[in-house]
């Protein structure tokens, strides 16, 4: 079956041209200015006239939270709620349980996510201290890179971060992407240690990024850049958040030919510690949400491209594991459903231009992780393609949210822009409200070579 966008305004490589695209299975067949279709072919149609085609939301980091902790959320619900919100393929965090440290069970949630995710889909390899030999044996074609993202050292330990010997004989023997997040445990230690004798467990939630501060992302960021440029090793690094960090990274170098990548998060862009009054444990993450200063400095990061992909870090908790005091109250939230509408109100805001919402959450992320024939609206290409109405307004309430855990940090905001229709590999998985749950997304191919 054929299918043919007509008259859509398409954001893809830096310009906005009006054209039809026809797509022919799961690929782009045509983009061409009003595409003529034989009237024996049967090929169904999309007026998209007034709204805009983007390549599909790439998510490179998302916590799904399957297999071992479904009460939160599952592959088939988070799914459902990314491409309604506009992304089409996601790369998904190892702290699952049990933590997917091996390749045999790395294959076992490919083939629950082949049964259950709407959205294409790929799964990090976990890296941990005792696993760095069958780290070795990922399949670079296969498997989107290895992070230690969500896991920790050791029982006993903080992130590998904070083991600069062990990351150094990481970088020594890899071929792979290696994604970490980089906070130091140390700093975070003792600025807890220091809240802690003013306010005992009472700690506010605003004291989070005091926390979580400034200095503890820097260090440790610094020592990893450092290291991976020793080795020329292939370092992304998740959520950077501070101005600071900004500083390290690379805006001469063309994207293909860096070694060292980065991103920022929905959350750090849309919200600031000014929100923690209000919202509390809801927009605890780590890294910690901070300063306007340090909001700003990423914004500037994106557009001069020391920073080159935006990301969600979509990390659900229940209500519950959400209220307590700052001890109790788990960190993360999600974002997947909202991602998009947000970057879009960022584009109404003047903060972003959609040329830039498309590069950093589909070209970019394409580039970085070397994932073939996505990306881009290019003939041959999958057909992984978004309309959106940035003029149709609409307000998040408990009734339309789709996420498992049944809340977001955005709850009550009214958006000015609309996905309409979510196409993944050729097929409408979403529109306009409607699922067709039949369609599963397929598994994300690599470039060999990193």
């Amino acid at each position: 079956m054929r299918l043919i966008i007509r008259n859509a305004q398409i954001v893809n490589e830096g310009r906005i041209v009006t054209k039809d695209v026809l797509i022919n299975k799961n690929r782009i067949e045509k983009i061409d200015h009003s595409i003529a279709i034989h009237k024996e072919l049967v090929c169904n149609e999309i007026n998209a006239e007034g709204l805009y085609l983007l390549p599909g939301f790439i998510d490179d980091q998302v916590h799904f939270r399957e297999p071992g902790l479904t009460h939160k959320a599952d592959l088939f619900t988070e799914s459902i709620a990314a491409v309604a919100g506009g992304i089409t393929s996601f790369m998904d965090m190892p702290n699952t349980l049990p933590n997917t440290l091996t390749n045999e069970l790395l294959e076992q949630k490919y083939a629950l996510a082949a049964e259950k995710s709407l959205a294409n889909y790929s799964f990090f390899m976990g890296l941990t201290k005792d696993n760095w030999e069958e780290t070795l044996k990922t399949d670079t074609e296969n498997v989107c890179g290895v992070t230690d993202d969500g896991l920790y050292f050791s029982k006993e330990d903080g992130i590998i971060a904070n083991y600069p010997e062990y990351i150094e004989k990481i970088f020594a023997n890899s071929n792979t992407l290696i994604a970490l997040h980089s906070e130091n445990d140390a700093i975070i230690k003792k600025n807890t240690e220091t809240l802690q004798q003013q306010f005992n467990t009472n700690i506010p939630f605003e004291y989070h990024p005091i926390i979580r501060n400034e200095e503890a992302c820097y260090s440790t960021t610094k020592e990893l850049i450092d290291i991976a440029k020793k080795y020329g090793n292939r370092l992304h690094l998740f959520h950077i958040s501070t101005l600071a960090e900004t500083e390290l990274f690379d805006c001469k170098t063309p994207l293909h030919k860096k070694r060292i990548t980065a991103e920022a998060c929905v959350h750090h862009l849309w919200f600031s510690d000014q929100d923690y009054k209000k919202l509390g444990a809801k927009i605890k993450w780590n890294p910690a949400i901070k300063s306007e200063i340090n909001q700003k400095g990423l914004f500037d990061a994106l557009q001069s491209g020391k920073l080159d992909i935006i990301a969600t870090d979509h990390a659900p908790h229940t209500i519950e594991e959400k209220t307590g005091t700052y001890f109790q109250a788990m960190s993360g939230g999600p974002l997947v459903q909202h991602a998009l509408p947000s970057l879009l109100e960022m584009y109404h805001q003047n903060k972003l231009t959609l040329e830039m919402i498309v590069e950093k959450t589909a070209h970019n992320v394409a580039e970085i992780y070397k994932l073939k024939e996505r990306g881009y609206i290019r003939e041959g290409y999958y057909a992984d393609l978004v309309l959106v109405d940035i003029n149709q307004s609409w307000k998040v309430t408990k009734e339309n949210i789709l996420y498992k855990c049944k809340w977001p940090p955005f709850e009550e905001q009214v958006f000015q822009s609309k996905i309409m229709t979510t196409i993944v590999n050729g097929n409408i998985v979403y529109t306009n409200g409607v699922f067709d749950y039949t369609p599963r997304g397929m598994r994300l191919q690599f470039s060999k070579i990193r």
